[in-house]
């Protein structure tokens, strides 16, 4: 289902990795297992649609010199 024209690039946030690394460390505290107080980092995914423009060839070329 395509709700603009064009089609937005957008990024993915991974929900059930999310979800079930949050029940994981409520059911830990809930039995009284030590829950590490440590940021839990989610790796996103950049979902590409028509109004993401191509890389112009000076823009490539800048962003390998720079990389």
């Amino acid at each position: 289902m395509t709700c603009t024209d064009p089609p937005l690039t957008t990024v993915r946030q991974p929900i059930a990795a999310m979800g079930h690394a949050a029940v994981t460390q409520l059911m830990s505290q809930i039995n009284g297992t030590h829950v590490s107080s440590e940021e839990m980092l989610f790796e996103p995914e950049l979902v590409v649609r028509s109004s993401t423009a191509p890389v112009r060839s000076s823009q490539a070329k800048a962003v390998a010199a720079a990389g």
